[in-house]
């Protein structure tokens, strides 16, 4: 039979333009954390310019390296590797343009937005909501261009590297969408439409998950693909393969509460988290040992070639990393380890060896192939892959030292029962040389990533005067062609009972039914969508249905006109980067800190407020604890209040003046989420929100500061921390005097 050939030349353009935006972006996201790890390590570097404070620096640098470098990578690695799995071009050169493009407009004004203060305050996803919908809408034309391409697919099977890059498509949006859920009240400020506690929960379904699907499943994707290639080697375990893809997109989904273990979330929650982060781990090392023995036969080849040293490091760290997450789930680990560096060394362990340097090996793969020139210097790709490494290490270890070391003083107590370091800042100081080391280690990786940006560049100048457009042939997909494998009802219509026992078996064993899905694309993307979704739903639904999980308490009340704008202050300066809002029930916190945070405290907070690092102490029972002038000086020049303080001074909030006029904006969005605002308390918000600054103004001039500062910042801010905690106040024990009047 003769089979008509088709003629076809895949689309590298789209590819270079994201490995460019991948070095470029990744370089200026690594600077923008190696500043925030300087100013960590000594206040002289954080300079009193409000865009680059730390807490507006550190999401730049999440954000820049997270959807930036890593976003890029994923879509320079997609887009060249679908092309060749299934044997054709991007359904749309168009849409491909579109992605490029919106996705650099996406970066480009998270870059300034940060900076300036805009931001929802949500981890992973603190960009604002016009910005929200753009990444919807680019994420979206990405999904159609690969759906489609599939579509027109020439070849029938998908290979398991395709099954990653759908679960990452499907899972994203989902994720996104359900988690940026808000009310705007202006073009720069929303509210969740989740409050609290649940939307603590929501925001660690996504933020685990956006690691999951965003850091994980796509590079494993890239890793089954690209990791192959370069050891000329097949995949080790197709059988593996599939039990590694369907436990891990259906057990990650639900790890998410092991991040609020001893909070104010329901207990069943974040154990039901713990339980199936530690089943995470056999997947996650099912896919590790699936890599690592895709190099079997070829070991001799890893001590010649860079390239593969990357993968092999990348793949190791994945290792290390997918160990540890779920022993930081475990409760009693998370007990010391919950709102320290540890977390950090965790997370920089993953996203500079895992994600860092698979990236670098496919960007070094990639480079002959794409530029049609020899890599300018294999010596060099060598260099960067030492310096990295050792970068890597002197960053994590001391990190590690610095959570364990904060761990382990904020718990301890003393012979007479008293903490043995009551000030928070002892616990800082004891940091400062492993801060400095981490300066180092970071250093030392950003050198490496600039020897690779220079590297790639030189390559691309040996480039053609035309590019080769390589014209690829192979017969198109037959219409209508199922899997050429017997069915079990074959055998039942032919009567071979004991056959079909057998057969049912094999067929189960040796994934022939995985064959099936395989070759019917969007059924297999809809049993993706499936295992994600309902394994979401029922933590999601108990979460919100059941009552008793969040029991109300009657003092608490909304917060006042001039409280809410106190409130948007702290989140656009950053605050919430270094200050948790959530003193857990663990005697070494309420000694530290008072009575324990409960539930119903937190109905109000659109969005909620309970941290995930503590560079500075808990903040949730500050209100009340310091007059107000000690607030405007700890503001001001925090060195000045708390001697050795890392804290950045905020002189700017003294100068700048408060927009009364946006207040009833805000409550008006508060009020549509449920917030018991009346319509009268909208109409005098200005007048109320002024009275009220009038009140701490005068008694700041009382204190011995200067008149003027009804109408500036750092009024709003003064009444939002006096604010905190205050809405319950702790019994006072059986037998007390004030028990006894009362």
């Amino acid at each position: 039979m003769n089979v008509q050939m088709e003629s076809f030349v895949y689309d590298d353009k789209v590819v270079r333009k994201f490995v460019l935006a991948t070095v470029v972006w990744g370089i200026v996201g690594m600077l923008a954390g190696l500043l925030a790890a300087l100013q960590l390590a000594d206040p002289l570097f954080n300079f009193e310019i409000p865009w680059i404070t730390f807490g507006r620096l550190r999401p730049l640098h999440t954000n820049a390296v997270i959807f930036a470098f890593a976003g890029n990578a994923i879509f320079a690695g997609v887009y060249y590797s679908l092309q060749r799995l299934l044997k054709t071009r991007m359904w749309s050169d168009l849409l491909s343009n579109i992605n490029f493009w919106g996705w650099q407009l996406i970066i480009v004004a998270a870059a300034i937005t940060l900076p300036l203060g805009i931001t929802q305050s949500r981890e992973y996803a603190e960009l604002e909501w016009p910005i929200d919908i753009a990444i919807t809408l680019i994420w979206v034309v990405f999904a159609l261009n690969v759906f489609m391409t599939l579509k027109i697919r020439r070849e029938r099977h998908l290979y398991v590297a395709i099954w990653f890059y759908l679960a990452t498509i499907i899972t994203i949006a989902i994720l996104h969408i359900f988690n940026n859920l808000w009310v705007p009240a202006t073009w720069t400020d929303s509210y969740s439409i989740y409050a609290g506690v649940q939307d603590a929960f929501m925001q660690w379904w996504y933020g685990h998950n956006a690691v999951g699907f965003l850091l994980t499943t796509p590079f494993l994707g890239l890793m089954y693909y690209y990791m192959p290639k370069a050891a000329n080697r097949p995949v080790f375990s197709y059988k593996l393969s599939i039990l590694h893809f369907w436990t891990l997109i259906f057990i990650y989904i639900w790890a998410g509460p092991h991040h609020l273990h001893y909070t104010a979330l329901p207990e069943w929650a974040s154990t039901l988290g713990m339980l199936f982060s530690v089943m995470l781990w056999m997947p996650s090392w099912g896919g590790m040992l699936n890599g690592l023995l895709t190099l079997r036969g070829a070991w001799h080849k890893v001590a010649e070639d860079p390239i593969l040293k990357f993968f092999v490091v990348a793949v190791t760290f994945y290792g290390m990393s997918t160990f540890e997450g779920p022993l930081l789930s475990i409760k009693k680990v998370n007990y010391l380890s919950h709102y320290t560096d540890w977390t950090i060394a965790h997370v920089h362990a993953g996203a500079l060896g895992w994600v860092g340097f698979l990236v670098f090996g496919m960007l070094y793969w990639l480079a002959p192939r794409i530029f049609q020139a020899e890599l300018w210097s294999k010596k060099l790709s060598e260099v960067h892959f030492w310096v990295g490494t050792i970068g890597i290490l002197l960053y994590i270890v001391p990190i590690y030292a610095a959570g364990l070391t904060q761990g382990l003083m904020w718990l301890t107590f003393d012979d007479a029962g008293r903490l043995a370091y009551p000030d928070f800042v002892e616990t800082t100081q004891k940091l400062m040389p492993m801060y400095w080391a981490r300066v180092v280690g970071g250093g030392l990786y950003i050198t490496g990533t600039l020897m690779c940006a220079w590297n790639l560049l030189m390559t691309w100048k040996r480039r053609p005067a035309t590019y080769e457009q390589t014209v690829h042939q192979a017969p198109a997909l037959a219409p209508n062609v199922r899997p050429t494998v017997e069915s079990p009802s074959d055998l039942e219509a032919s009567g071979a009972h004991v056959a079909n026992v057998a057969y049912r078996l094999e067929y189960f064993m040796k994934a022939r039914w995985h064959a099936r899905w395989e070759a019917l694309p969007f059924f297999f993307s809809l049993m993706v969508a499936l295992a994600v979704i309902s394994a979401s739903l029922f933590e999601i639904i108990p979460t919100f249905l059941i009552k008793s999980n969040v029991p109300t308490i009657s003092s608490v009340t909304p917060y006042t006109p001039l409280e809410l704008a106190g409130r948007e202050i702290y989140i656009s300066e950053g605050c919430y980067n270094c200050h948790s809002q959530m003193v857990r029930p663990i005697r070494a916190e309420t000694e530290r800190y008072g009575e324990y945070s409960k539930p119903g405290e937190f109905v109000y907070d659109h969005p909620f407020q309970w941290g995930s690092r503590r560079i500075g102490p808990d903040l949730h029972r500050v209100g009340g604890k310091y007059p107000d002038l000690w607030h405007l000086r700890h503001m001001k020049d925090p060195e000045s209040i708390t001697p050795h303080s890392i804290m950045p001074p905020f002189p700017w909030l003294l100068t700048e003046d408060l927009e009364y006029e946006k207040i009833p904006k805000f409550m008006l969005a508060m009020k549509r989420l449920g917030v018991p605002y009346d319509q009268g308390e909208l109409d005098r918000a200005i007048d109320y929100a002024r009275a009220q600054a009038k009140g701490i103004a005068d008694g700041l001039v009382e204190q011995g500061e200067t008149s003027g500062l009804e109408n500036k910042k750092i009024v709003a801010l003064i009444a939002y921390l006096q604010r905190l905690g205050t809405d319950i106040k702790k019994e006072p024990a059986a037998g007390t005097p004030a028990a006894v009047s009362h």
